[in-house]
């Protein structure tokens, strides 16, 4: 079955429809807005980026999102005027882990260098969740982490790019203070892995910025390590100096001299 994004719309009116909640739909933009009447929170979904999960999920790509939708804005009507979302914040292992003693935020493991937390967002500022305000909302560690997840992919993924020495940079800088936010976006990270010809390196020296890097050649490794320890020192919240290889889904901190080093470690081989 052809899907188009005025099917996934109708489809999701059809499945969300209740008495208090209401649709906004914006044909430009082809987004749909799902609301509480009442508390006037809601999501904004992509209609486009259902189409395209739609062909890897078929019916699934519409299930997940009718959940994640349900989840949300049930859980939005329990915060009343509270937060609009949760979203997932990137932050060094050397942050603390505890808002004070006996109270730790909620947080994931994500690599050897990055730790995930998870912040109640206000428009104007956000404060990190941590088990007491998880009891105030009225929700569990598992459906903190979904929602977030599920904002995150809501975010714009506006994009600029730089060559340098035949290498390609990717700069994500919305100022939004989710941008090294963005990594945990797995369909952005194999969007971004179909169009790059080289080894795909992600660095996130700081919280507004995420760096991906198509390296075609040895001096792209250079660049990619100067350019994010310059980047780490000038972050109003630093994260890592260190960048990643992006490969088979996972992401792996290495070190420049390290990668030159495996190459001739294989040449002898």
């Amino acid at each position: 079955m052809k899907i188009t994004s005025k099917k996934v719309k109708d489809e999701l009116i059809r499945r969300l429809e209740r008495p208090e909640w209401q649709f906004q739909y914006d044909r430009e933009k082809e987004t749909l807005r799902i609301e509480d009447k009442e508390t006037k929170k809601g999501i904004t979904v992509s209609l486009p980026g259902i189409v395209a999960k739609w062909e890897q999920k078929q019916e699934k790509a519409v299930e997940e999102i009718v959940y994640y939708v349900e989840e949300a804005l049930l859980a939005m009507h329990r915060e009343g005027t509270q937060a609009e979302r949760i979203l997932p914040v990137i932050r060094s292992t050397s942050f603390p882990m505890e808002q004070e003693e006996g109270n730790p935020f909620v947080t994931t493991e994500h690599t050897a260098e990055t730790r995930i937390y998870y912040a109640l967002d206000s428009e104007k500022t956000y404060r990190l969740i941590d088990q007491r305000l998880l009891q105030n909302l009225g929700l569990d560690e598992q459906q903190v982490k979904e929602m977030a997840l599920f904002h995150l992919r809501s975010l714009p993924r506006k994009v600029k790019s730089d060559e340098v020495a035949g290498n390609v940079f990717y700069f994500f800088n919305q100022n939004d203070g989710y941008d090294a936010s963005r990594v945990l976006d797995d369909s952005l990270l194999i969007d971004m892995k179909g169009q790059i010809e080289g080894d795909m390196v992600v660095a996130v020296p700081h919280q507004d910025v995420l760096i991906i890097a198509d390296l075609r050649n040895e001096i792209g490794y250079d660049i990619i390590a100067q350019m994010t320890m310059k980047f780490f020192f000038e972050g109003r919240v630093p994260i890592t100096a260190l960048s990643f290889m992006y490969e088979n889904k996972e992401l792996e901190p290495i070190f420049i001299l390290g990668k030159k080093r495996r190459q001739k470690d294989n040449e002898q081989e």
